[in-house]
């Protein structure tokens, strides 16, 4: 019984992106070295790329953690409704929130009584846009397609916002919290708003130890994603029939990008992996629309974002969550589509 309980607790501590990596590096040593060196090349070449993004990225975000000017998100949630929707909406679209991290903060929010319809704004647009994200974003997809993305991701929470304003009196959205929702994290999380910003954390030595550490975890997280992601776009690339690809999502008609956003989701691997991927799908006959409609939906219905919803409402709601990303994934590739 020990010897299981060491070997579960030595599984759970190994990442699994960089095992992953290592597996997939493994595999290809021994298979094809030629391949092996044009996908380990091609990976480090994008790498070196997308650097100057992800530094100015990581040192962003550490620095709006240390100073906690997180708190200034919750000035989003007081006065009238409408107003609070369209804030939110922009707050969650420029947020530095991942799906898991803003669960504390909603859950915070629902038990005190603010509404529902501000809170699916926020929470609607904060997965979709980040300030690395967008870096991220606008370095592989180019700068258009970064800020088109960040406006509809604010469109998206106010259509969100709104419905669930307008229909807040529906079985749908009465009572929408589990009794005992499972906050737990896949992104280290922490209690946010604690305090009033401090500009000058450096001379403040828990809140440098802060900014370092974050700092530190959001580079190794943002690292290996992407090494990840430049890695199946180069097997991708190699291997992926373009034919297919066209299939499923080529063509410039509205329901391949309907079915970019239906079918294209449970392909997301994560915010950051997705980006080089939807670069790579477009090379091999992806539409603009479809892309947009594939990147928003993901946002919406990843694995995490999805656990992170169920984790804290109730079904009625979670269904409601992943219907209104779909609409406003599909309606948003439409528009970039007519408009690219």
């Amino acid at each position: 019984m020990t010897d299981l309980t060491n070997f579960q607790k030595s599984y759970k501590s190994i990442d699994k992106v960089f095992a992953t990596l290592i597996l997939i590096f493994v595999f290809l040593s021994i298979w094809d070295l030629d391949v092996f060196t044009d996908t380990l090349s091609f990976m480090l070449k994008a790498l070196l790329g997308t650097a100057p993004f992800i530094l100015f990225a990581v040192l962003a975000v550490a620095y709006l953690k240390a100073t906690s000017a997180e708190n200034l998100l919750s000035k989003a949630f007081s006065g009238p409704q409408l107003r609070m929707i369209i804030f939110a909406a922009f707050l969650g679209g420029l947020s530095p929130f991942c799906s898991c991290e803003v669960i504390p903060f909603i859950a915070a929010l629902l038990a005190i009584g603010a509404p529902l319809s501000a809170v699916m704004a926020f929470w609607l647009s904060s997965p979709l846009m980040d300030p690395a994200m967008f870096l991220i974003t606008s370095g592989t997809l180019g700068w258009d397609f970064a800020i088109g993305k960040t406006v509809f991701a604010v469109g998206i929470g106010i259509l969100g916002g709104g419905l669930t304003m307008m229909f807040y009196k529906t079985p749908v959205f009465t009572d929408p919290l589990k009794e005992k929702p499972q906050i737990g994290g896949c992104c280290g999380i922490k209690e946010p708003f604690q305090g009033e910003p401090v500009w000058s954390f450096w001379r403040q030595a828990d809140r440098l130890e802060i900014f370092k550490s974050t700092g530190y975890e959001n580079a190794i997280f943002l690292l290996k994603w992407l090494a990840l992601a430049y890695t199946i776009e180069a097997l991708m690339i190699k291997y992926l029939p373009a034919d297919l690809i066209v299939t499923l999502v080529g063509g410039q008609g509205f329901f391949t990008i309907f079915t970019a956003a239906v079918f294209g989701a449970p392909a997301y691997l994560n915010g950051y992996a997705a980006v080089p991927l939807v670069d790579a799908l477009m090379n091999q006959g992806m539409s603009k629309g479809a892309a947009m409609s594939f990147m928003i939906a993901g946002g919406i219905s990843s694995i995490p974002a999805a656990i992170a919803v169920w984790a804290l409402v109730k079904s009625k709601v979670f269904a409601a969550y992943i219907l209104l990303g779909i609409l406003g994934a599909t309606l948003s590739g439409i528009i970039w589509q007519l408009a690219a």
